[in-house]
């Protein structure tokens, strides 16, 4: 049976959209495959997304907000060893990057374009991310693991710059190399050398 309006919600709708993009990508799929996906007019889809655009710019940024809070918790996590916190927080974010280059191709590449749309998204994401690594980082400092010459966010920024090859999307097809990880690892023991206090 098909939702009412009542039932219907932003999350369904986001749900539905995913599944659309997947299926016909993001130079063909429309409001109209969206709404009849779920049942409704797409006026209905309209109340909760005014336009096809900011509809496209929410799916992005659930998207990637799921990376985000997947990594919240460790940078979050005060009472564990920073160099350990950054160590666990990077690979996540390598490893989470991978799935979805790896497990979905063809949801991955509509994101793709998705998100050189999404500017907006994309930017708080990255902005939140940073501010993670901020926290570590200053966290770090604060307890004398690190020793770092400049602010936490210059130091957080620098980090998230130099692991960029193992989370920035545009690098996907190395991610399956043999031999990608034994990378990570040096780069990531390079940076903790370079920030561990003498």
């Amino acid at each position: 049976m098909a939702p009412t309006p009542e039932t219907l919600t932003a999350e369904r709708i986001l749900e539905a959209t995913e599944e659309v993009l997947r299926r016909h990508g993001p130079a063909k799929a429309t409001v109209v495959d969206v709404a009849r996906a779920l049942g409704v007019s797409h006026g209905s889809v309209y109340r909760h997304f005014r336009t096809k655009a900011a509809l496209r710019e929410a799916v992005s940024k659930r998207w990637l907000d799921r990376t985000s809070r997947a990594l919240a918790g460790i940078a979050a996590d005060s009472g564990r060893d920073p160099a350990a916190r950054l160590r666990d927080w990077l690979a996540a974010l390598f490893e989470a990057k991978r799935r979805k280059a790896g497990d979905d191709p063809e949801l991955f590449a509509t994101y793709m374009v998705l998100t050189d749309e999404s500017g907006g998204a994309v930017a708080e994401h990255l902005a939140d991310l940073v501010g993670q690594l901020t926290r570590i980082v200053r966290d770090g400092v604060e307890s004398g693991a690190f020793a770092v010459p400049g602010p936490a966010e210059t130091e957080a920024r620098a980090l998230f710059h130099a692991t960029g090859r193992f989370h920035d999307p545009c690098y996907a097809r190395e991610w399956k190399r043999p031999g990608v990880e034994d990378e990570f690892e040096a780069v990531v023991e390079l940076l903790l050398r370079g920030l561990a206090a003498r």
